[in-house]
């Protein structure tokens, strides 16, 4: 991932995996000996309707703190939530092993994506979007809901980790604008840091207007490719479709709100 985005260019890189922080260290000792700058962190799924909210924390290792905490508990739900899951697809005639999967995933986090590239392996679907749309997305048949913290407990538990909490990939949360601009207002007062307003899936346009849309609340419009590998092939590392330019001021100003030590 480093080495990716060293060719890429990237003058700084952040490594956010779904509720863990393994690899942090390996990652920054790399990022090191190539001269850019690392921004350890995680990922974490809130519960929030319509759409889905991700929060991107930033600045937050794998030393153990309030955060890693909250992650160990995540990281038991996403195991009961697999397990159902691969009851779900033997129920539909799809028996899948979790050796099959962990295989798949090659690492301890194991989700969706992992057994939608089993399904793809297999040939039961043709690509990832296919096994999310027929399978795993929200109210597909393969799909099983999971608990999760809210936002205001992430953001708590981030700053009280000494890190920044930020909102990402807006779009996901299904609001229109007006609804956004409300829902970033309570987000900001709760101490929400910043918005990932420079997504490599969206226009020129839409990353313009939410980075007009986070200023006005206070937070930094951060960006990132959200690149995932084979799993989203159509963004590549620190440039996301190729024209991805996140400002580098960004990683400054997430560095200066962060909190000065633990609480």
């Amino acid at each position: 991932m480093i080495e990716l985005a060293a060719e890429a260019g990237c003058g700084a890189v952040a490594l956010t995996d779904h509720d863990g922080v393994a690899g942090l260290a390996e990652a920054h000792r790399r990022a090191d000996a190539l001269g850019i700058r690392f921004i350890p962190g995680c990922e974490v799924s809130c519960a929030f309707e319509p759409g889905t909210m991700h929060v991107l924390c930033y600045f937050v290792g794998e030393q153990e703190s309030p955060l890693t905490r909250e992650l160990a508990v995540l990281r038991t739900e996403r195991e009961r939530r697999n397990a159902e899951m691969l009851e779900r697809f033997a129920e539909l005639g799809i028996p899948i092993t979790f050796e099959e999967l962990a295989a798949e995933a090659g690492s301890s986090v194991i989700g969706r994506p992992h057994l939608a590239a089993v399904l793809v392996r297999r040939g039961i679907v043709d690509s990832i979007d296919e096994a999310f749309a027929r399978f795993l997305a929200k109210g597909a048949p393969g799909y099983v809901e999971k608990d999760r913290v809210g936002i205001e407990s992430v953001i708590a538990l981030t700053r009280a980790s000494g890190g920044v909490a930020v909102l990402a990939h807006p779009r996901s949360l299904e609001l229109d604008r007006e609804a956004l601009d409300h829902e970033l207002g309570g987000l900001a007062d709760a101490g929400l840091t910043g918005m990932e307003c420079h997504y490599a899936s969206y226009d020129q346009a839409t990353r313009a207007d939410l980075a007009a849309l986070a200023r006005r609340h206070g937070l930094v419009p951060t960006g990132g490719s959200d690149f995932h590998g084979r799993f989203k092939p159509d963004l590549w590392m620190g440039i996301g479709r190729g024209d991805l330019n996140v400002p580098d001021d960004v990683v400054d100003e997430l560095a200066a709100a962060a909190p000065t030590s633990a609480d």
